[in-house]
């Protein structure tokens, strides 16, 4: 006869084996993997590297990840486009400000500052990651600062016309090419310039359509 006591579907267990992502895990494992691409850059980065630097065995990495170049793409974007944080100011300048701040603290992120450059000339040499980078952190980065353009010709501060591809370009290219071409950080007031001119060369196309309407294509 049936014990009344015992439940008549008693709760299954989870396979013998089964993964459990534990996130205090997951957070180890990430910052392993950022202390390890600062460190030995992403050539000489290996998962039981990682693993060891994590303090947890080799499989929890392939739990959440299949490979080394999954790994890394996910744990970079993860922060990476988080650090794209562009509110409405209310202006273009503002916006461009803000954008251009945004883009300092990523090149002087103090492992950013050592992975970005490393990861880019790996990308030269590996296509598979360069279309991965483009797709993960390249890609989402630009996707946000398009917001920033959008809002501005909504405003009228822009034409609507406006090529977004080479304003995305000139909204990075002056602290990209200080910060880590020149390792030259950006003295006071430096963004403040670099944010007037952008906006001035924005700005221009659109000044000269509206006073030269018959020589715009």
């Amino acid at each position: 006869m049936p014990d009344p006591s015992r439940s008549a579907s008693p709760a299954r267990r989870a396979p013998s084996g089964a993964a459990t992502l534990r996130p205090h895990k997951t957070e180890a494992i990430r910052a392993a993997v950022l202390d390890e691409l600062a460190e030995q850059g992403y050539a000489r980065l290996s998962m039981e590297a990682v693993a060891k630097r994590a303090g947890v065995g080799k499989s929890a990495l392939y739990r959440r990840w299949s490979s080394k170049q999954q790994m890394v793409i996910d744990v970079a974007s993860e922060l990476s486009v988080a650090m794209v944080d562009l509110p409405d100011s209310g202006s273009l300048h503002g916006d461009v400000l803000a954008a251009l701040r945004a883009v300092v603290d990523w090149l002087t992120h103090p492992r950013f500052s050592r992975i970005i450059p490393d990861l880019i000339a790996e990308a030269r040499r590996d296509e598979a990651l360069s279309r991965a980078l483009a797709d993960s952190i390249g890609g989402p980065r630009r996707d946000r600062a398009v917001a920033l353009l959008d809002r501005a010709i909504a405003r009228g501060d822009l034409p609507p016309d406006t090529d977004r591809e080479l304003a995305l370009d000139l909204l990075a290219a002056p602290v990209y090419w200080r910060v880590a071409v020149r390792g030259v950080p950006p003295e006071p007031g430096y963004l403040e310039r670099a944010a007037d001119l952008v906006v001035h060369a924005l700005s221009a196309r659109g000044a000269r359509a509206r006073h030269d309407p018959e020589d715009t294509p």
